[in-house]
């Protein structure tokens, strides 16, 4: 009868001990992120005002950075919102426009979350975050939308993007200046 008890204390002792390593291996940063939610913080910015808020918000989050960069970098004179025939202007009118990226984030599928973040153009987001939102599976994650403005809120561009993209599953959205 002993023998049994100790095969039994074994057992029980060897199925705790599995038990306690299965969370701990959840639970270690060491894991190379497996089973550990990740978040990107992906950002355009003209005129380095939104790079900014975006370093803020990937400090406060604990989230890795991606810049959305323009293939061919806007100017002064291109973002020069009072002159109707400015690059800004012209992407602007043209829902359709998707101006080229640099590159596109490599390891997309790494993330849970994804921070997507612009300056307020027009009372929405430059049509280049279409681009990046159109270049990159973002099945599966959740999309949360940061902005900076002069003037706007960010709520009108979050409802732009949710109705352009509702097969994606959407956040909170903040506007940081």
């Amino acid at each position: 009868m002993k023998h049994i008890t100790a095969i039994l204390c074994a057992v029980a002792l060897m199925i705790g001990m599995t038990a306690c390593a299965q969370n701990n291996k959840n639970n270690n940063p060491q894991n190379n992120g497996k089973n550990m939610k990740k978040t990107l913080v992906a950002y355009f910015s003209a005129t380095g005002t939104t790079r900014s808020a975006a370093e803020r918000l990937a400090k406060e989050k604990n989230a890795d950075l991606f810049e959305i960069a323009p293939e061919v970098p806007y100017t002064s004179a291109d973002l020069d919102w009072t002159n109707k025939q400015s690059r800004s202007t012209l992407e602007m009118k043209d829902k359709t426009s998707r101006p080229a990226i640099k590159s596109t984030c490599p390891n997309i599928a790494d993330y849970d979350t994804v921070w997507i973040g612009f300056p307020v153009w027009w009372y929405t987001a430059p049509t280049i975050i279409n681009t990046f939102i159109e270049a990159h599976d973002l099945s599966g994650k959740t999309l949360c939308v940061f902005a900076t403005s002069g003037g706007s809120n960010v709520s009108g561009s979050a409802a732009d993007l949710k109705k352009a993209y509702p097969q994606y599953t959407w956040g909170e959205s903040r506007l940081m200046n």
